[in-house]
């Protein structure tokens, strides 16, 4: 990745599997000269379309042609499993590559006593405790669909080489997919760290905002009723307009408190009226309302979202084995390239990226990407960041900057204070103190808490002079809210002119439904994801997490990191929907090219694969206990048969298929009479990938390996006391990240920041303070 004089593309040679294909696409939306070594692997169309369209597709011999061609490459993304790796000496775990940021993404990370265990999307969403949150709790847990668990460790890769592009350090990067997993599921491990208790697993019902999927005349509508008193009078009112308002207009109902008591009722009548307009009516008349309210639709309806084909976020893919004039795909959760996507044919050497272009040959080039400014010992040292974030999306964002060496300045108020800072499950004292909250804590570590009342002109005036001291400004305010306070993308250049700014709305800047109120329930479904958490034959179950939130924020991450390493300014317009429609893998393009294999799941078994059997979830010994197991090819089939008779003993897929039923029976009349950690090192010492189905208690007190790698560092905190964070994802080798400060005080950092960065002097200070402007 070249300089704003010298716009060269990154280099990356791709050497992935499943586990990080979504990394390489990323960086492929992102400009990137992809160049992927052939595999083997077999993919469907849809799925070759979705994963490698933009990359050029080689084959080399041998390994001294793979070191010829890796000579070339500024970044190498390699995964698998840590005994296949081509590019980590076994005999002492560097890289075979130390002139390029080498990423290496495995099940398990490369340290531990777990660093050969095996695992699939489902084992890893288990041993990472993203299963556990899905499904109903008279069923199976299940984890998200379309395989959200290597989408993510993808995404921790691709965040990793520019982290090592930035730093300017070749390294090797340590990406353990658990790891990504378990810093992804919101309130999964918080909510025992915090409150010694697991979050509902309830079917799509979420638990700590009164937001659900409600049945509409002929499909689903995800919405609720939470967010703000301005939204419950509005959606009363609509009720009352249609009647069906019912006893909700008495004057109890009013108090939020009575209304989550009594949500059950709330809910009957919510989903009568619901129940009553079809859905696409309904979602757009909420829009309308400003309600967060959305149609669930299916992936195959995402290319002809209107406010996706308004802001040009699809792309065509061409490629002579596709149909004439090529397919549209979901795009990136960014501008969209400049260039087509071409699914490249298999070569015996790379091809030039663009037909009309000289062929531009890797062997013996010398990398062009790493341009160190000096040493850092972490990579974003000297990069400062304006925070305008709250919730979730915007603070993962900052914290992930933070972690890195940037200074995170984050400016709140007490008259507009970030509502985790009251969220009541994982409050550590009674009251409304704004110091207390768990969850803040977790998401805020390594920033500097400002406080300025922007309700003021002076506090507005004061936000401004920060904009020459800092690199980077985030914000996920609704469309227009900074433009009122003078800081739209051009005020903000006219103070400096090589700020980058971040906004992060959930539909983005422009566009038909620009002014559209999002929550993460609402953006699941506008994005097709929920339509897909059904069983076969029964409702859409949603998600229980913010997965959008962090999925956002880890793409918005990543536009910061290619825009810091650019060294130019610019502004990042992300749309939440954008990045979550990026995540729905080939599901966009199936309709198109086919689907591959018939689906296997049914209501009794949701976790089935069509590349698997057996493959899913088993009861273990206790109350809700699970171990997740994955035979995905003919050796763990003999490995597990060597524990267990089962049919079919010599059987391969097609037959196993065929016995999948008393195969699933006897797997799981087995697996009842055993722990479940017991169980899942059992199978994993044969060779079968399996893992616990893991709560947030497991993460945090019983994960040997997590412990081992230091997944949960403990921070003291001034009200909390010593309190475990969930750890840093991308582990570079030469220049790593790090918790060093719990998260602030409110405003504990005020005079600091506005003495060092404005020169403001004690009585100056006391008289912002006196004025209100400072609180």
């Amino acid at each position: 990745m070249g300089t704003a004089a010298d716009p060269s593309p990154l280099r990356v040679l791709d050497l992935t599997d499943e586990l990080a294909y979504q990394g390489a696409r990323l960086l492929v939306g992102l400009g990137a000269d992809v160049v992927r070594i052939e595999s083997g692997a077999e993919l469907d169309a849809a799925a070759r379309a979705h994963w490698h369209a933009g990359k050029r597709w080689v084959r080399v011999p041998d390994d001294a042609a793979l070191d010829e061609l890796a000579r070339g490459a500024d970044v190498v993304l390699e995964s698998g499993p840590a005994a296949r790796l081509r590019g980590v000496r076994a005999e002492d775990g560097t890289s075979r590559w130390p002139h390029a940021v080498h990423v290496v993404v495995t099940p398990f990370g490369l340290t531990g006593p777990r660093r050969d265990w095996l695992g699939d999307d489902l084992v890893l969403a288990s041993a990472g405790g993203m299963t556990w949150m899905g499904g109903r709790s008279d069923g199976q847990p299940k984890p998200p669909p379309r395989e959200q668990a290597l989408q993510t460790a993808g995404a921790h890769a691709a965040i990793g080489a520019l982290l090592g592009v930035v730093a300017g350090t070749p390294q090797l990067v340590d990406v353990s997919v658990q790891e990504a997993v378990a810093a992804t599921l919101e309130t999964g491990a918080l909510a025992w760290i915090h409150a010694g208790r697991h979050p509902v697993r309830n079917g799509g019902v979420y638990e700590h905002v009164a937001h659900r999927i409600f049945e509409a005349a002929d499909g689903y509508v995800a919405g609720g009723y939470s967010g703000s008193n301005r939204m419950w009078t509005d959606l009363l009112a609509w009720m009352a307009e249609r009647g069906e308002a019912g006893d909700l207009v008495e004057e109890r109902w009013n108090d939020a408190v009575f209304r989550w008591r009594q949500r059950p009722h709330v809910d009957e009548l919510v989903q009568r009226f619901a129940k009553k307009w079809p859905a696409a009516e309904l979602a757009e008349e909420a829009r309308a309302r400003a309600l967060p309210w959305a149609e669930v639709v299916t992936p195959d309806r995402l290319t002809d979202n209107p406010q996706l084909r308004d802001r040009g976020s699809l792309v065509t893919v061409t490629g002579d084995a596709l149909p004439r004039g090529g397919v549209q795909n979901v795009g990136f959760p960014w501008t969209p390239l400049p260039r087509p996507l071409v699914l490249d044919e298999l070569h015996e050497a790379p091809q030039p990226e663009r037909p009309e272009q000289p062929e531009r040959p890797w062997r013996s080039a010398a990398p062009r990407g790493l341009r160190s400014e000096g040493t850092k010992s972490r990579a974003l040292e000297g990069i400062r960041v304006l925070d305008l974030t709250w919730v979730l999306a915007g603070p993962y964002v900052t914290k992930q900057l933070g972690e890195h060496g940037a200074d995170i300045v984050k400016v709140e108020s007490k008259h507009r204070q970030d509502p985790t800072r009251f969220a009541p499950s994982m409050h550590l004292r009674p009251g409304t103190d704004p110091d207390g909250s768990g969850y803040f804590l977790n998401f805020n570590r390594n920033k500097r808490s400002v406080a300025l009342n922007l309700r003021t002109g002076e506090g507005q005036r004061l936000l401004r002079e920060l904009v020459p001291h800092c690199d980077v400004v985030v914000e996920n305010f609704s469309p227009g809210v900074l433009a009122r306070w003078g800081m739209d993308h051009a005020s903000l250049r006219a103070l400096n002119p090589d700020v980058i700014l971040v906004s992060m709305a959930g539909v983005g800047q422009t566009g038909p439904w620009r002014k559209a109120v999002t929550f993460a329930d609402t953006l699941a479904a506008m994005s097709g994801l929920s339509s897909e958490t059904r069983d076969p034959g029964g409702p859409p179950q949603g998600l229980t997490f913010g997965l959008g939130d962090m999925v956002a924020a880890n793409a918005a991450v990543l536009a910061t990191l290619f825009l810091i390493a650019r060294g130019s300014g610019g502004h990042v317009d992300l749309s939440q929907l954008e990045a979550m429609a990026a995540t729905m893998g080939p599901a966009a393009l199936e309709p198109v090219l086919g689907a591959g294999l018939p689906e296997p799941r049914t209501g009794a078994h949701p976790n089935r694969s069509p590349h698997a059997v057996p493959h899913g979830v088993y009861p273990a010994a206790g109350d809700d206990r699970w171990v997740a197991v994955a035979v995905t090819d003919d050796a763990h089939w003999r490995a597990l048969t060597g524990l267990i008779e089962l049919p079919c003993t010599d059987g391969d897929l097609a037959v196993r298929r065929v016995h999948e039923d008393d195969i699933d029976a006897a797997l799981a009349a087995w697996t009842r009479g055993h722990d479940a950690h017991r169980l899942a090192a059992l199978l994993q010492g044969a060779g079968v990938p399996a893992a616990v189905v893991a709560t947030g208690q497991d993460l945090v007190e019983a994960d040997e390996h997590l412990a081992a790698r230091g997944f949960y560092p403990v921070l003291e905190h001034p009200v909390a006391g010593p309190v475990p964070h969930e750890g840093i994802v991308p582990r570079l080798a030469g220049t790593p990240g790090a918790l060093t400060a719990p998260a602030p005080l409110l405003g504990q950092h005020t005079r600091e920041v506005l003495t060092e960065l404005l020169g403001l002097d004690e009585e100056r200070l006391d008289a912002l303070t006196a004025d209100g402007v400072t609180e």
